[in-house]
């Protein structure tokens, strides 16, 4: 049964913030124009921010998210998405289970795990997780260290778990046909928004094409 934590519709488009991107602008601005280009869900992932920062950081940004009804998700620290009241957390494999990060979250908090295999994908979703964030389905500079995980596996996964799953990893303007038919809610990215010349058209363009692409998984 899928969790009332999440809609797949809020999933649809997908940004996850990245600091090295802001080009002299504060993170609050372009999340403003990401949002104000049709962004459906916001994860703050910022590895390097110390404590204190990324708190604040958390808190504005779960404040702007809140006025445009988009979920505020924080990537891997459970302790600051605690502290700012976000409505989520998103984990990696590597990050802690997911069946412990459930238990600090409580049961009304979204969860996200990062999956590349079928069998991570059905032990998240047993674990209590609301929705899964499968990738690299391309190749990406975001992270270094991502595998690239085939198309034919991403459909396997939506075909064997019945929580939403959002495709991440390389995904542009010029390649998000390619995940038409591979039964995702969403698609989540980093740079094809936050490393474009205009953050809020970029968003605009992604996001018909993600109402275009993957409405009709």
């Amino acid at each position: 049964m899928r969790s009332a934590n999440i809609r797949p519709e809020d999933l649809l488009l997908y940004a996850v913030t990245d600091s090295r991107w802001l080009a002299g602008e504060s993170l609050v601005s372009v999340v403003e124009k990401a949002l104000a280009g049709g962004v459906t869900c916001l994860q703050l992932r910022e590895k390097d921010l110390p404590y204190e920062a990324f708190l604040a950081a958390a808190r504005k940004l779960h404040t702007l998210c809140q006025s445009c009804h988009v979920p505020f998700i924080v990537d891997d620290n459970w302790e600051i998405a605690l502290a700012c009241d976000a409505d989520g957390l998103h984990i990696g494999q590597q990050d802690m289970p997911a069946a412990k990060a459930r238990e600090f979250l409580g049961p009304h908090k979204i969860l996200g795990v990062s999956a590349q295999t079928v069998e991570q994908a059905v032990a998240a979703c047993q674990a209590g997780a609301d929705y899964l964030g499968v990738g690299a389905v391309f190749p990406t500079g975001t992270k270094s260290d991502a595998s690239e995980v085939p198309l034919d596996t991403v459909k396997a996964i939506t075909a064997a778990v019945d929580i939403p799953v959002v495709a991440i990893g390389g995904i542009n303007a010029e390649n998000i046909s390619q995940l038409s038919g591979t039964g995702i809610a969403g698609a989540a990215v980093v740079s094809a928004i936050f490393a474009q010349e205009d953050i809020k058209k970029a968003a605009t363009t992604l996001r018909q094409q993600c109402n275009h692409y993957l409405r009709t998984c």
